[in-house]
């Protein structure tokens, strides 16, 4: 404000006398006093000559102590505009007038924000000759309108969460410039961490970082872990910064306030301190600043934290932490672009561990996500910092090293083998993992990222199918024998689209009757009108890795079913038909009774069809198999285990699934008469067998030698080329025809 000396007495002038007379009306003076807003009159020497009562409860002095003073003496402070007074004189000057917002201080020496209107007061209009001032309080709204505007517009604008901190701390600081303002972060665990500190050194915030909250961490450690506002009006002699005071020591502060910052459950996520460099406590203001800033706090850190989350469920593997699938190929081609202008050569290695489908089938799922952490720590522990790594799905992880040559791929490759192989304890179990890696070279494989991990993949299968636990590079030959897959699926698929596969049977015979059927085995066959007779081996895997086995499986055992009614109503003697099931149908709860619907629809009953599966069934412990195969046997149906002998696991669910029959492996058969091993297993088969009243039928017979050592030793059927090889269903009537034929009944 304009301030002159006191004025010197004289007498009284006309102005002064109406002046005088107007504040002396009754009326008037209550209104005036009765503002919000305070008023200030000043006479032509720029004094004090009239306040309201609205500027005693602003500022908090009385008439007495303004009167006769310069405004500037009274209201002026520290941390107030330096050019305040020589801009309202320039204005006042020129245009009679002056508004702006402004810093000034009560008798109490508290900052107050005000609005400051200031319009000249001319002498020849009844006025003091001066100015008549208003004054309004715009401290809350300075708080709330400037405050949440900026950082809700930060918000807004994506503002990383450090640099919006640090835009509360400089909001508050101008506010309340006697203040130094501090943010941190409390994580999961306990820990401090600096968000925004602008005012402070640097050293101290490194030095808080990861430091513990507890009851004697200073003032904002101490309220995180008290869950309270800790205010401290002396640092010095406080016993909560007795381990602190070395650090602060150089910054100059000596008193410090600290609320926490809490979530919307109450939990301390954050502190919100003041510093002061005097010793000190907070005032009013001072309050109102930190309950505007908490709430901005606990939004701006809980919106921050919700984006984590979407970020790192969108961009990584919630099991063990890694990149997932989409992050990596944007990182990828990050990574690809740098070694493309470096003019360096990269590596995608492609991983996939060994029967890791054998674990969640017999030990759970559970035992299967502790193997993929365990892995994704390995492969981690590895890693320069320049690579990537990547869980793409289930058990399938990738590695992108960049600036490496093939040389030192497959190096990097053969010690990721060995250190998957260690051992590790699962659930009080012991394992040894083993993987299979495909590797593909940048550029020459590829220079893409799609390219490289289809190119490494197709490396990783071919290393699975040569020697499991074993890597593979990349070879434009693997690129071939890929294309011909895929040109099989897409080919399988219109085949069973078109119904166009077929069912060849292949007779079972009782071994004290060798003409005499037992039933046939429905067997599926393709003949592609390009490339003729596609063996099973072929397009059996192509259908179950894409995703066709299921309707594969329904369709055998739809038409296996239709042809036997077929059989029967032209009165031919087959006592029943076995159908192969995949394992992977036994995960559909329904599978059941879409069995029971196939029979249905061909009048069939349970007992005419015997359901062939395989030991990776038995041994599935997922429930729904467990349902499908005890609703079966409900049903009746018989159940025939394939290919018994040669797992590892059999004997231990004999005892408690609904077997009926055993498949003798063909294994075993061919070395009957040559090999004492497998004549030994085979007996204890048939023994193991009879015990449990199961049938076996032994697979493969193909000399007089092998069936006569089977007769011998009471094998009751046998299936093999000596009685009959897989056969159309019209070769069938014709094989039977040639045997001695008995009526159906």
């Amino acid at each position: 404000m304009p301030a002159l000396a006191p004025p010197s007495p004289g007498p009284t002038s006309p102005s002064r006398t109406l002046l005088t007379a107007a504040l002396a009306d009754a009326p008037l003076r209550r209104a005036l006093d009765a503002s919000d807003n305070a008023v200030v009159m000043t006479n032509s020497s720029k004094c004090v000559v009239y306040i309201n009562e609205g500027f005693t409860r602003l500022f908090g002095y009385q008439p007495a102590e303004v009167l006769g003073r310069h405004l500037s003496e009274v209201l002026l402070g520290p941390h107030s505009d330096p050019d305040l007074l020589e801009s309202i004189r320039g204005n006042v000057l020129a245009k009679g007038s002056f508004r702006t917002d402004t810093l000034l201080y009560s008798k109490a020496g508290q900052p107050r924000w005000v609005s400051l209107v200031i319009n000249a007061s001319d002498e020849s209009s009844g006025g003091p000759g001066g100015s008549i001032s208003i004054l309004t309080d715009i401290t809350l709204t300075k708080m709330h309108e400037v405050l949440q505007t900026h950082v809700l517009e930060g918000m807004v604008n994506e503002l990383p969460l450090p640099e919006l901190m640090a835009l509360v701390c400089r909001e508050v600081e101008r506010i309340a410039p006697e203040v130094t303002a501090s943010i941190l972060a409390v994580d999961a665990q306990g820990r401090l961490h600096p968000l925004a500190a602008p005012s402070l050194p640097a050293t101290i915030s490194r030095a808080l970082d990861g430091l513990a909250i507890g009851p004697k961490v200073g003032s904002c450690g101490t309220a995180a872990f008290r869950n309270a506002p800790v205010v401290v009006t002396d640092m010095a002699t406080d016993p909560l910064w007795a381990d602190y005071q070395e650090l602060f020591a150089p910054s100059g502060m000596r008193a410090c306030w600290s609320s926490p910052i809490r979530d919307h459950r109450g939990q301390p996520i954050g502190t919100f301190a003041f510093y002061f460099r005097e010793p000190r406590a907070p005032d009013a203001l001072h309050q109102r600043l930190v309950d505007v800033c908490l709430h901005l706090c606990a939004l701006a850190i809980e919106r921050n934290s919700t984006h984590e989350r979407i970020h790192q469920l969108a961009f990584f593997d919630v099991l063990t932490g890694l990149p997932n699938r989409a992050l990596f190929r944007s990182s990828g081609e990050r990574a690809l672009a740098d070694l493309q202008r470096g003019r360096h050569t990269g590596a995608l290695l492609f991983l996939d561990l060994d029967r890791f489908k054998q674990i969640n089938d017999t030990q759970g799922h559970a035992a299967g996500d502790a193997l993929l952490s365990e892995v994704a720590q390995r492969l981690t522990q590895g890693l320069r910092a320049r690579d990537l790594i990547a869980r793409l799905s289930g058990d399938e992880f990738v590695l992108l090293l960049s600036e490496c040559t093939t040389e030192q791929a497959v190096q990097s490759a053969q010690r990721v083998l060995h250190d998957i192989a260690q051992p590790l304890d699962i659930f009080g179990q012991t394992h040894v993992p083993h993987a299979s890696i495909g590797i593909a070279m940048f550029p020459n494989d590829g220079d893409t990222i799609d390219t490289l991990l289809r190119h490494a993949d197709q490396a990783m299968h071919q290393a699975k199918s040569d020697h499991r636990h074993s890597l593979q590079l990349f070879s434009a030959e693997m690129n071939r024998r890929a294309q011909e897959r895929a040109s099989l699926e897409r080919a399988l698929q219109q085949a069973l689209s078109d119904r166009s596969l077929m069912l060849h049977y292949q007779p079972q015979v009782l071994s004290s009757s060798p003409g005499t059927l037992h039933g046939v085995e429905a067997l599926a066959r393709w003949n592609h009108p390009q490339w003729g007779m596609v063996p099973p081996s072929q397009f059996i895997p192509v259908a179950e890795d894409a995703g066709l086995i299921h309707e594969l499986t329904l369709w055998l055992l739809d038409e296996g079913c239709r042809q036997l009614a077929a059989w029967r109503a032209a009165g031919h003697d087959v006592p029943c038909v076995a159908v192969n099931l995949s394992g992977r149908s036994f995960h559909r709860p329904e599978f059941a009774q879409e069995i029971s619907d196939a029979l249905q629809r061909h009048g069939l009953r349970a007992s005419d069809v015997l359901l062939e599966i395989t030991e990776s069934v038995m041994m599935d412990a997922r429930p729904v198999t467990l349902q499908n195969i005890e609703a079966l046997h409900h049903q009746g149906f018989k159940l025939s285990l394939d290919d018994f002998g040669t797992g590892y696991s059999s004997l231990s669910y004999l005892h408690r699934l609904p077997i009926s029959e055993l498949k003798l492996d063909m294994a075993f058969v061919q070395d009957l008469t040559t090999s004492a091993t497998a004549r030994a297993l085979t007996v204890s088969v048939l023994s193991i067998a009879h015990s449990l009243g199961m049938v076996v039928v032994a697979e493969g017979v193909e000399t007089t030698g092998q069936q006569q050592w089977l007769q011998a030793h009471g094998c009751p059927v046998m299936q093999g080329y000596l009685f009959g090889k897989p056969l159309p269903p019209d070769e069938i009537e014709a094989w039977l025809c040639a045997q001695a034929p008995r009526p159906y009944r």
